[in-house]
């Protein structure tokens, strides 16, 4: 039953999510908050370790969740249910697109989805933002923590690795593979020595 369940929440995910795999992670986080089937902080690493191996990082998140939930068959699941409606969907667009491509009312609704999708990855920076920078989750409660009390609040080392990777990747212009490899040594530095 359980791998019905992941096939099915994960053929949810792919058919309602658009703009690639960092929108799909709010619709991601609510399947397991749903199911109970893994804790926050380990969907926050299981999208570290999807964007660090090779593959979209929705696939890659499936088929974690579905192995941390239910084994090989569980990810076998959850990556197909992913994946699924994808297919299905582009068999049957691929048809209609090339002939209406140009269609100003195929233009339009492409501008109506942008403003969601780029919605869809701002709450999903804040998902990440809230498990990893921060030691309790966003709310009115903890904002006035963050006022009376910040260091309680923020995730100080996690701070101090965001910071370090932001520059790098902004000003210096560092390889995002170096920046993965410089935070992995500053995570072990911070957490693990300190």
């Amino acid at each position: 039953m359980i791998y019905l369940k992941l096939l099915f929440s994960f053929f949810k995910v792919g058919l309602f999510s658009f703009g690639g795999g960092y929108a799909m992670i709010p619709l991601i986080q609510k399947e397991i908050e749903n199911h109970s089937w893994i804790t926050s902080s380990e969907f926050v690493d299981i999208i570290a370790i999807a964007e660090m191996t090779p593959g979209p990082i929705a696939v890659n998140s499936a088929t974690f969740v579905g192995y941390k939930t239910a084994g090989i068959l569980g990810s076998i699941s959850a990556t197909t249910g992913v994946a699924l409606p994808s297919l299905i969907i582009a068999i049957f667009i691929s048809k209609f697109f090339f002939k209406y491509q140009k269609h100003p009312l195929n233009a339009y609704i492409f501008y109506g989805i942008r403003p969601v999708i780029a919605a869809l990855i701002m709450t999903a920076a804040v998902f990440v933002a809230e498990t990893s920078v921060f030691t309790h989750r966003l709310s009115i409660e903890s904002l006035k923590l963050l006022t009376q009390a910040p260091l309680k609040l923020i995730d100080v080392p996690s701070v101090i690795i965001l910071a370090a990777a932001f520059i790098a990747l902004i000003k210096f212009k560092v390889h995002p593979i170096l920046v993965i490899l410089g935070s992995a040594i500053l995570g072990v530095i911070l957490f693990g020595i300190v």
